[in-house]
């Protein structure tokens, strides 16, 4: 604006030139723009450009020291003023507002022309649209910045609104708790940006963090070392948000920590995982069950986290995924719990027979939710009337069809009812069993259906034992003997299937001398997606070959497991195994 002070003055050959805001911004703190720039104006200046904004006029006055006018008046009335002249024009805005004066003063009086009048008003006009131009640059600056912020804001909660439509789905499908620790570490880690989480649930009156072994895993405590359980009633904000069922907010000013902590300023922790971080906020989000309030998720930042209306929605809103999915986990984990239990019941404490060395060794699937129906069974034999196989030994290892509870049930009906079907036929073979078993469940309604190879075994001269097995459609059975040969069992007949009618079953039998070790085992050890089960067989025929004389069983079967068996186990597995003593 002192620019167009500077044209004024030069055009109307005056020493002073200024432009005169408008009241509203005089009282704002606007002060008049003057040229020469620093030059103070006349006192009466001012009083004379609020003339000219009152008026909304055009004025333009001459003074002489006695206080008489030449020329238009001032309204000051004091006639003791030094002498000087006065030409004033009112800027307006768009719209007809008074924006202010441009305005010059001379020293001494002296008459206004029409060339002068003209002169100033062009200015002015010149004047006003420059100020108006900067108004409205101003107005669309601040409409820009509205926009940008507003544009953030937007992208923020769009932000928010995938991150919460991936929880939705993420979490939908959980299988167990470390699946569903591991998602929502997963999911904060990249959108929210926190410094700490800690995930805690309810057991028994006390809060437990759920951690993970995981490398990197981003929930459990920060320091590596795990944070035990602590009380419900305790000072932590986290255990707060669980007894009141609200989010809590630890956002308070810095404290120093003790003696034992970090130097620097920290926040109160609101966990006890957090101990140790320096954290300037910490959110603590009930997760609310069908039943009551299950736990909490606690997320920290290292510098202050604004959780206003529309973060603490999205933050509700990822506490409530997590609930669900905590519940249908926790739900998930006692059945598979139940079902584990069942099945590991049903598993065979395995006898003390002379001359014989035995070990058994059950893998699960790696899919906690998977339970199956593969088993192994040993038990004496009872002796036929006027039989003379004393110390005769029954052995099984089979598979029942599917990978949940009604399998592992199943299992356990079938495994007792050929140990029944045993005892219900002394003296009688493998195969006789197999074949009452199937006509018991057919006779009971049963639908029980898989594979399974049932043997016996009996003491015979030298230190040799006599096997007969009938197999019913199960990977065949690996006999290796004393000097490294290996001879696969390849006979074996159709699998059990309640919908299949009962025929007559085969029974093979060979002789097992001293050294010599029976691997009976399930698909589980050898089957594996997308490879050859046969060319797995004989890996596993080659690996029994090789393993070093009078190795324990127990470590055979792990190294075999170790070797054969696929990394990532989709079906359960057994491995039984049964040595005959060295001479």
């Amino acid at each position: 604006m002192n620019r167009f002070a500077r044209l004024a003055t030069r055009l109307l050959a005056v020493p002073l030139g200024l432009v005169w805001l408008e009241p509203a911004g005089e009282a704002a703190g606007a002060v008049p723009e003057c040229w020469p720039v620093g030059a103070e104006p006349d006192p009466a200046v001012p009083a004379c450009c609020r003339l000219v904004a009152e008026d909304g006029m055009p004025r333009f006055l001459s003074r002489v020291g006695d206080g008489s006018d030449d020329g238009d008046s001032d309204s000051d009335g004091n006639s003791d003023s030094a002498a000087f002249a006065f030409a004033g024009v009112p800027l307006v805005g768009g719209s007809g507002e008074l924006l202010g004066v441009l305005a010059v003063t001379d020293h001494a009086p002296r008459q206004w022309s029409e060339d002068d009048v003209r002169d100033l008003s062009d200015l002015a006009a010149a004047c006003s649209a420059q100020m108006r131009m900067r108004t409205r640059s101003e107005t669309v600056r601040q409409a820009r910045e509205a926009a940008e912020g507003e544009a953030t804001r937007v992208h923020e909660l769009l932000n928010r609104s995938e991150l919460l439509l991936r929880a939705s789905e993420d979490l939908a499908d959980t299988s167990g708790l470390d699946d569903v620790r591991r998602r929502v570490g997963d999911l904060v880690g990249g959108d929210l940006e926190p410094a700490g989480i800690d995930l805690v649930l309810v057991r028994q009156g006390l809060l437990h963090h759920v951690t993970g072994s995981a490398d990197g895993d981003v929930l459990g405590p920060p320091s590596g070392r795990p944070a035990g359980p602590f009380g419900l009633g305790s000072h932590w904000p986290v255990a707060r948000a669980v007894r009141e069922h609200r989010m809590i907010v630890v956002d308070g000013p810095p404290v120093e920590g003790g003696a034992d902590a970090a130097p620097g300023p920290r926040a109160t922790p609101a966990t006890p995982a957090f101990e140790g971080l320096r954290l300037a906020t910490a959110a603590c989000l009930p997760l609310r069950g069908t039943h009551g309030t299950l736990g909490a998720l606690v997320l920290g930042w290292e510098t202050p986290y604004e959780i206003g209306v529309d973060e603490r929605a999205v933050l509700t809103t990822l506490a409530g995924y997590t609930a669900q999915a905590v519940e249908r986990a926790l739900h998930l984990d006692e059945r598979v719990t139940v079902a584990r239990q069942l099945q590991r019941a049903m598993l065979t404490e395995l006898p003390d027979v002379p001359g014989l060395e035995l070990s058994a060794l059950y893998r699960p699937a790696a899919r906690d939710d998977m339970v199956g129906g593969d088993w192994y069974d040993a038990y004496p034999l009872p002796v036929a009337p006027g039989g003379s196989a004393a110390g005769a030994l029954a052995l099984t290892v089979g598979d029942i069809t599917g990978h949940d509870m009604r399998a592992a049930a199943l299992m356990g009906q079938v495994r007792s009812m050929l140990r029944q079907a045993d005892h219900d036929h002394p003296g009688e073979g493998p195969q006789q069993a197999l074949g009452a078993l199937e006509r018991a469940c057919r006779r009971l309604n049963l639908p029980a259906s898989g594979t399974a190879v049932h043997a016996h075994l009996t003491p015979a001269a030298d230190g040799h034992w006599q096997l007969r097995w009938s197999n019913a459609g199960h990977p065949a059975p690996l006999v290796v003997t004393a000097d490294g040969a290996v001879e696969t069992l390849v006979r074996h007949d159709v699998l059990l299937h309640h919908a299949l009618t009962p025929g007559p079953r085969t029974c093979d039998s060979r002789s097992l001398p001293p050294g010599s070790t029976l691997l009976l085992y399930t698909d589980g050890l050898v089957e594996e997606r997308g490879g050859d089960i046969e060319d797995n067989v004989d890996r596993l025929a080659q690996q029994l070959a090789a393993a070093p004389a009078g190795v324990p069983l127990d470590a055979l079967l792990r190294s075999l497991l170790d070797t054969v068996g696929p990394r990532d186990a989709r079906d359960d597995a057994v491995l039984f195994a049964v040595r005959v003593a060295a001479s």
